[in-house]
């Protein structure tokens, strides 16, 4: 016989600064090697594994050999999920050096959340898809339409082949540093995935961070009439560093 929902292990995994942040550079969906995310935390590797062996002992990632490597990656996406909302929670960070401040703008103007686009980057995107024609809004997600399965099939990108999986093709999810949607799901994914690949999209080692290439925003504007004024940062309201 079981209790309810410990929650309490789940804060405390989460309730260290070293643990935290490498949860959030898992957040590129993709695997990292130990010696990268100690970098990442600004820890030492036998610090780092510490941590990184209670974050895989509670479930939190998945840890995959690769040689004499030990590669780390969150655990599903139901984890990078429950991350996203927390971030919707959590105040911002105080802001100490001009490097911390370059890396909270690059993390605004666009980002992975897990394995679909976000940040600006994300939302403008989203908000051209449906301007454009090739999303429409249907209840508090997106649908496509037939002009957005062209658009999508001259970038090799088969809806038919999402529909048949068991993920949700499309989904709204809110963007905590725009505080708008952007798009998810297999769809998501799958955009995202494609834009890597043709080299529109610039992703970084263990980071987050992605940006436009100028070669994407060319393509991003001829394919989807998303203009590269869009792509720009909202005014926010200034943090000053402390001295």
């Amino acid at each position: 016989m079981t209790g309810e929902a410990d929650l309490a292990a789940i804060g405390t995994l989460l309730a260290d600064r070293t643990r935290a942040t490498i949860l959030l550079t898992l957040l590129n969906g993709g695997l990292t090697s130990a010696s990268a995310l100690a970098e990442r935390a600004e820890v030492s590797r036998s610090l780092a594994s510490a941590h990184l062996r209670k974050l895989s002992e509670g479930g939190l990632l998945t840890v995959e050999p690769s040689g004499r490597q030990r590669l780390y990656r969150l655990s599903s996406q139901r984890v990078a999920d429950a991350l996203e909302v927390l971030l919707l929670l959590a105040p911002p960070s105080e802001v100490h050096s001009l490097r911390q401040a370059n890396q909270g703008d690059a993390l605004r103007r666009g980002r992975l959340c897990y394995d679909h686009l976000a940040g600006r980057a994300g939302v403008a995107l989203t908000h051209q898809l449906l301007e454009g024609g090739f999303l429409t809004r249907a209840a508090n997600d997106f649908a496509i339409t037939a002009s957005g399965e062209r658009a999508l099939a001259a970038l090799d990108i088969d809806v038919a082949v999402l529909r048949a999986r068991p993920r949700p093709v499309t989904r709204a999810c809110l963007d905590w540093s725009e505080r708008d949607h952007h798009l998810a799901g297999s769809l998501g994914a799958s955009l995202t995935a494609e834009l890597l690949r043709r080299g529109w999209l610039q992703s970084r080692e263990a980071s987050r961070v992605v940006s436009v290439t100028d070669v994407g925003r060319v393509e991003l504007e001829r394919h989807f009439g998303l203009r590269p004024d869009a792509l720009e940062l909202l005014p926010q309201v200034p943090v000053r560093a402390a001295a």
